[in-house]
């Protein structure tokens, strides 16, 4: 008796020991992923978070707690609202422009209308911008926008100017030229997605359609736009965070100017920082940003999770 209850108990410990380690085995490869989140990710966020409600932080071995002193010196700061005004100008044109234009070239690329090769030739060379690093954009459209430029030469010559425009170091044109460059060199995201989205649409429902009498417009209204809506959703607001944060792009054409006419948030932090040594308050604006970012993040993942 005693010998079977020491199998019994032999083979209920060994079954629990499986149980545990089928529960606890996923965990461990997670291990190294979670350390490098947590080294990369999580301590440099709340060493910023920190940072924002700390006086002379770097640059003083003893920095002072002043509470939420340094976001009222960011809200007092007129550059801040400049900033604020040029990022949602910045960030609304191009996620508009990129949506409308990625959809144009996406439904070009998807017709029966151009064979497969024409297809594939176009698709390489409207997706070229996505390929170009920030620095190659940024060199490529200098040269075009100077002053003795291809843009200039062609508008003088089609008499649409009588003056070659300075179109970077405009008060006037500054924004909506570098506005132009992030458009052109985001859109091919857009249409590349929305292909994809388009090709998995089935043409069973264009057929049906077509045969209750729809026209091209209303398929395009009450068929595509609802099948692609989930994809649309998502591109809209990781493209809303991506380019809210557009540094490299600015900095590299404008740095922010003239007269502060490009200053984005992200160059706004970056000259606080590095220009003025005002780290907390670069810190306090980065949390702002990092605010805004997060309640656009929270909407992206319930989306997804609606799709689910």
């Amino acid at each position: 008796m005693s010998i079977e209850t020491e199998k019994i108990r032999s083979i209920q410990y060994r079954n629990r020991n499986e149980l545990l380690k089928k529960k606890t085995e996923p965990y461990l490869y997670l291990i190294p992923t979670i350390i490098l989140i947590v080294v990369l990710l999580i301590i440099p966020i709340c060493m910023v978070i920190s940072y924002s409600f700390f006086d002379n932080v770097i640059i003083n071995k003893n920095p002072t707690f002043v509470g939420f002193e340094n976001f009222k010196k960011i809200f007092a700061n007129k550059t801040f609202f400049v900033a604020v005004k040029n990022s949602l100008i910045f960030v609304g044109g191009s996620v508009v422009a990129h949506l409308i234009i990625g959809m144009t070239f996406a439904v070009l690329l998807n017709t029966k209308y151009f064979s497969a090769k024409t297809k594939a030739v176009f698709r390489v060379i409207f997706a070229l911008p996505w390929m170009f690093t920030a620095s190659v954009i940024a060199i490529l459209w200098k040269m075009l926008l100077n002053t003795n430029g291809v843009i200039n030469y062609f508008l003088v010559e089609a008499n649409l100017t009588s003056t070659q425009i300075e179109w970077l170091a405009s008060r006037d044109f500054a924004l909506l030229s570098v506005t132009v460059i992030n458009i052109w060199a985001g859109y091919p995201f857009y249409m590349i997605s929305i292909l994809a989205g388009l090709q998995g649409i089935s043409t069973d429902l264009y057929e049906s359609s077509a045969i209750d009498g729809a026209n091209i417009i209303q398929r395009f209204f009450r068929i595509t736009i609802p099948q692609l809506k989930p994809i649309l959703i998502s591109l809209l607001m990781l493209d809303f965070v991506w380019t809210i944060q557009q540094f490299a792009l600015i900095w590299m054409t404008t740095g922010g100017g003239p007269i502060n006419a490009t200053e984005m948030l992200s160059t706004f932090i970056y000259k606080l920082g590095f220009s003025k040594y005002q780290y907390s308050q670069a810190s306090a604006t980065a949390v702002i940003l990092l605010v805004v970012c997060t309640i656009v993040a929270i909407i992206y993942v319930r989306n997804q999770r609606g799709q689910d």
